[in-house]
């Protein structure tokens, strides 16, 4: 997916409007239609530019059309961003010892574990993988055999609803 079909999906409002219901639910095109007051056509058109970005799924059942967001493709968007390093170390060492070799990764301990605690000055909770699986290992103490990708995933807080709390003032 090339960067120009995701920014021409991305720049209307319309679409990030038709995105934010997208997360939430999968809805009939007629639905998304009514729900954002626009037309069919028109929302079949919008739907197209955010399938060919790789953002929605379209599901026909009959001559029903059901899209939902892909979330999936979200996350791969936001990956073509992610800055990439190159270390090397030992055969006897462990992922943390490539780890110290980047600035900007901070890692904490806690108890008799290392956990990575911030990543170029972003503090949060992070988990790793490699090569796109996550080990039951702690990072201090896996040592890979083979070269390997290391990926470093930010626990993201993520709404998933949102209350507005109205405190009656009136005295009993």
């Amino acid at each position: 997916m090339g960067n120009d079909r995701l920014f021409k999906a991305l720049c209307s409002s319309t679409r990030i409007k038709i995105m934010q219901i997208l997360t939430k639910h999968e809805m009939h095109l007629s639905g998304l239609a009514r729900k954002i007051n626009i037309s069919v056509p028109v929302i079949s058109r919008h739907i197209k530019i955010l399938e060919e970005a790789g953002l929605v799924n379209r599901r026909i059942i009959g001559n029903v059309h059901l899209v939902n967001a892909k979330i999936r493709g979200l996350e791969k968007i936001l990956e073509q961003f992610v800055e990439e390093s190159s270390v090397e170390i030992n055969k006897y060492d462990s992922l943390l010892d490539a780890l110290n070799q980047l600035p900007g990764i901070e890692v904490k301990k806690f108890g008799d574990q290392q956990y990575i605690h911030s990543v170029d000055g972003e503090k949060g909770n992070y988990i790793y993988e490699v090569d796109g699986k996550l080990p039951n290992t702690p990072v201090d103490k896996y040592k890979p055999k083979k070269d390997v990708t290391l990926n470093l995933k930010k626990i993201a807080s993520i709404n998933k609803k949102k209350v507005n709390i109205k405190v009656n003032n009136y005295k009993d």
